[in-house]
């Protein structure tokens, strides 16, 4: 992965869209697969050309994630 100065991966469709196919290979019904594509989709954010996100902000997003899953939710 290419990475500029400022901690933001360079733009590659063919990354982000084969992130993005695994993903929709992976959901499912169960709450651990949807959370899994949701992550890997988010992750794919980093080679879209469009997004303007970093690494440390995915990282951030997907704790948040993981933290809500473990908490049984956001409504608790």
């Amino acid at each position: 992965m290419s990475v500029s100065d400022d901690g933001s991966a360079e733009p590659d469709a063919e990354r982000m869209r084969l992130l993005r196919a695994v993903a929709d290979d992976l959901r499912g019904e169960s709450s651990e697969s949807q959370q899994l594509a949701a992550l890997l989709y988010r992750v794919s954010d980093l080679y879209e050309e469009s997004e303007e996100t970093t690494p440390e902000e995915i990282y951030r997003n997907v704790r948040f994630i993981l933290e809500v899953k473990a908490r049984g939710g956001l409504g608790r």
